[in-house]
């Protein structure tokens, strides 16, 4: 069978590497001039952990992260909230909770392919289908024929747009600057924290290296003006009443490593698959950021899709049995991280308040057992 794959990123590389350690024949198209080493930390949990494994990249993908064993919250004065221990984890699922460079991953999945496996600069602006194929038309004038196309085209997916008409991404609230920069000591090697308070949120994840990634998110506009072009300086002072590490590392970050984006997702689908198109990662189940879930639930769409079609020889079959293990599963991480945002990003003082005092109340393996869905996954 030949398959085209619409975008480049990390849900349609580990497809293609997948459906290729399988025999089939896979073409990637992408929109970018070539293989651009961009982005922030990313957290790759046990369950994504586990579906590398079965591809046969996943000790790679390991050698590049950093091990994280605990998850703290904080309030803005520095007192814990709670704690996740990620070690029970471990034991009951056999593998590790890490963070790495959204480059690196990237990087291990193009060197586990085929030569000539992906083509850049081709911007995909309409498909059909006819029968038993499907159709890619891209900018350049030229087109692909296959027998499934997956779009993993991210968020902005112009194919699940024309798919369903309605999907558009919805913003979440708030918006967020993330960047990488050295650790200077002060952040625990093994350790993510979150800091919560009424004016924002921040995150610090120890990475690989001696680097440190942070997030800052605030309450704002959709496409406020303001926020979409100020400085290092002026991120940091929105901070300013947060412990005095938190201002240190975004001064000390070089501007180009800084990112800024609105936070969205998009409503969960009822239909992931249509004839011979199917939609996999963020074009699919796009999330907000606050389980970490973004790439790890795109891999677990990859490795999915790949052992339904090892199990079932026809195609509506495997889509079929790939919708039943993912349009749920989504669905609740969806849900659950916007409400987990909802929560971080209070912006009432009273409400805040109450949540500092009644979060510290909740048994941490409580914590644990909430998330338990997440790595408790049968890829098969």
């Amino acid at each position: 069978m030949d398959v085209i794959i619409i975008g480049g990123g990390i849900g349609g590389l580990c497809a293609a590497v997948t459906l290729q350690k399988q025999g089939f024949s896979v073409k990637v198209y992408e929109t970018s001039p070539t293989f651009q080493p961009v982005g922030a930390g990313i957290g790759i949990g046990s369950n994504a952990m586990q579906a590398l494994m079965n591809i046969g990249v996943g000790e790679k993908v390991f050698a590049n992260g950093n091990v994280l064993h605990t998850q703290v919250f904080l309030n803005a004065k520095g007192r814990k909230l709670n704690s996740i221990d990620f070690s029970v984890l471990k034991e009951k699922f056999g593998q590790e909770n890490i963070t790495i460079h959204r480059a690196d991953l990237h990087r291990t999945f193009l060197e586990a392919l085929e030569p000539n496996t992906v083509y850049y600069n081709k911007k995909c602006v309409n498909v059909d289908q006819s029968g038993d194929k499907v159709i890619a038309y891209f900018e350049d004038k030229t087109e692909v024929t296959a027998d499934l196309l997956i779009a993993a085209d991210g968020i902005h997916s112009s194919i699940r747009k024309k798919l369903v008409p309605n999907s558009a991404p919805r913003y979440s609230g708030y918006t967020c600057w993330r960047g990488i920069t050295e650790n200077k000591g002060n952040v625990d090697e093994f350790t993510s924290t979150e800091i919560w308070s009424s004016t924002g949120r921040f995150g610090i994840a120890p990475m690989k290296n001696g680097q440190v990634y942070w997030f800052a998110c605030i309450n704002a506009r959709e496409k406020d003006p303001f926020y979409q072009h100020i400085e290092r300086n002026e991120i940091a002072n929105l901070f300013e009443n947060f412990p005095v590490e938190v201002s240190e590392l975004i001064r000390k970050t070089p501007t180009d490593l800084i990112l800024h984006h609105d936070i969205m997702d998009i409503k969960p689908l009822r239909k992931f698959a249509f004839g011979r198109i199917v939609l996999l990662g963020d074009a699919a189940h796009a999330t907000t950021p606050n389980m970490g879930q973004g790439a790890g639930q795109a891999i677990e769409d990859a490795i999915v899709l790949g052992n339904a079609f090892q199990q079932l020889d026809d195609v509506e079959k495997a889509l079929a049995y790939y919708e039943e293990k993912r349009i749920a599963r989504t669905t609740k991480v969806i849900n659950l991280s916007r409400q987990i945002g909802a929560a971080a990003q209070l912006r009432s003082r009273s409400l805040a308040s109450t949540r500092d005092f009644l979060f510290p109340l909740i048994p941490s393996k409580l914590l644990s057992w909430r998330l338990k869905f997440l790595f408790d996954v049968k890829l098969k």
